[in-house]
């Protein structure tokens, strides 16, 4: 394997923001007269598309509003929270990103969030100059679990899927990522660690041990 692209993930992978995710969503309904505890919301929706999670709760609790304008007010909800509090980056986040430029490798981040959520995390932390290229929810026509947002980051690059390694940390991702071709590695959160990931071709307990898996491979 000769690698020349690495995929990166945001949420959970690079930053522990499913906390925030679920802390956005509650003010979101708490208008509706909702109120999710954060283990189970995030045991349930960690590294699901927003609209697809707003179809979920507007379907189970039958909410007077558009799954599209419920995603929508989450989506403003989490960009102005996480401007003030801004999710801590993962243990070895920035440290991983550094050492894949110096090797010489492209770098993509490929989210199911928002452009306006992703942005508020990469501009708050310092993290867009590291990619060559950024695919968001808002991006693609088809979010993860589907391949697209891979499939379309790898046409970009003008490279073929074998030449890619896909860092998640969910089901939802590393099923998209697995499905584009590419050898996918994931990083289990706390609110995954449970999930079932034999479709995918590594487990790491953290970002250090991704970083010797890509040496590796290099």
């Amino acid at each position: 394997m000769s690698l020349r692209a690495i995929y990166f993930d945001l949420d959970g992978t690079l930053v522990d923001s499913e906390h925030l995710h679920a802390v956005s969503w509650n003010k979101v309904l708490s208008e509706f007269g909702l109120m999710f505890c954060e283990d189970e919301f995030c045991q349930q929706f960690a590294g699901k598309p927003t609209l697809e999670a707003a179809k979920v709760i507007v379907r189970e609790h039958g909410l007077d509003i558009a799954p599209s304008a419920l995603a929508n007010l989450k989506h403003v909800v989490f960009s102005d929270i996480s401007k003030s509090q801004l999710p801590d980056l993962l243990a070895g986040a920035k440290d991983l990103l550094t050492w894949c430029k110096k090797q010489g490798l492209k770098l993509a981040l490929v989210t199911g969030s928002a452009k306006a959520e992703a942005s508020a995390i990469l501009s708050g932390h310092n993290l867009t100059p590291f990619f060559d290229v950024i695919y968001t929810r808002d991006d693609v026509e088809l979010p993860k679990p589907h391949p697209e947002p891979y499939l379309s980051a790898i046409t970009h690059f003008a490279l073929t899927a074998e030449t890619g390694l896909a860092i998640e940390d969910t089901v939802t991702g590393s099923t998209s990522a697995k499905a584009a071709g590419l050898f996918t590695v994931v990083v289990p959160n706390k609110y995954s660690i449970s999930a079932d990931f034999s479709h995918v071709d590594e487990c790491c307990n953290d970002l250090m041990a991704v970083k010797t898996l890509i040496a590796s491979k290099l």
